[in-house]
């Protein structure tokens, strides 16, 4: 347990490191950086899953189903939609969006996994949920009825609905597959699915020549590592542990480490309202990863000592 809670905080970090690159190198079109991020990811893949694609590929066919729907909503758009989003809207508005993904995911799984909540769960899904939006907010609550919404905001919520759906399906599905080959597998679609959009974007926008920037290419490389292989790989170990519901509570962990990042790298400052917003994150969190001891094991504790 404490292994999978370890994971989805390394999760939140990569993920946080893809925001702040992305916000760096988006001169760059959107399908560009999803494309050539999961380009990456396949080719530093091939050599850790190809063997057991290949010797599961029986299992592969007979579930392709799920399969399918795994490499779309989690691989192939999610990242997708928010790089397209932020084209459209603000960053402030995509973090506020990006931090119902948690509610989302917990109504789905009630709805299609029958996954019950305790009280105490579900009153921590909701103190992160505001504490996420106090981050972004800055503890101005009422400025969210001032902001501007736009298309990208409808675009953001597209990546709230594929993520909770992913997260759904891993739990279901993900075990039936070799992990590092379903990665290379659901990678390789999505590089093909990916492409004609990209050959598009090229044909209505010109290839971009901020691609053979060093700066852009290291921050592919790093899109390509982090968030689209090592954090795929714990936040899948992680949902088969604790369940879709608790590990997508971390999700809300992104705006207090983004906003921290900010600080060390890009120089924002840390108010006050943003601290009071980041412990009612850890709050909830906390409440809803609280685990508690079966009635069952009580009852034999207390039989064994009378």
């Amino acid at each position: 347990m404490l292994k999978a809670y370890i994971f989805m905080l390394f999760v939140v970090i990569f993920y946080a490191g893809n925001i702040l690159t992305g916000r760096a190198i988006n001169e760059l079109p959107p399908f560009t950086i999803a494309f050539f991020r999961l380009l990456i990811a396949f080719i530093v893949m091939l050599p850790f899953g190809l063997r057991g694609a290949w010797q599961y590929r029986h299992t592969f066919f007979n579930y392709k189903k799920p399969l399918l729907i795994m490499t779309l909503t989690g691989i192939t758009f999610f990242n997708t939609f928010i790089y397209g989003a932020l084209q459209f809207t603000t960053s402030t508005n995509v973090s506020v969006l990006e931090s119902v993904i948690p509610v989302a995911t917990v109504i789905l799984s009630a709805i299609l996994l029958k996954e019950r909540l305790r009280n105490t769960q579900i009153a921590g899904v909701l103190i992160s949920f505001f504490g996420a939006v106090w981050v972004v907010l800055d503890g101005n609550m009422l400025s969210i009825a001032q902001m501007s919404w736009n298309i990208g905001d409808i675009i953001m919520i597209g990546a709230i609905v594929t993520w909770a759906v992913y997260s759904i399906w891993v739990k279901q599905y993900m075990h039936l597959f070799p992990q590092f080959g379903a990665l290379v597998l659901m990678s390789g679609i999505s590089v093909v699915v990916l492409l004609p959009f990209v050959l598009i974007e090229w044909y209505v926008t010109g290839v971009p020549s901020e691609l053979t920037y060093a700066p852009n290419f290291i921050g592919l490389a790093y899109l390509g590592v982090f968030p689209s292989f090592i954090a795929l790989i714990f936040y899948n170990h992680a949902v088969g542990v604790l369940g879709a519901s608790q590990a997508s509570i971390f999700l809300n962990f992104l705006p207090v480490v983004t906003m921290a990042g900010a600080y060390f790298w890009l120089g924002e400052t840390i108010t006050i309202m943003k601290i009071i917003g980041a412990l009612l994150v850890i709050a909830g969190v906390i409440l809803t990863t609280k685990t508690r001891k079966p009635r069952s094991a009580h009852k034999r504790v207390y039989s064994r000592t009378n």
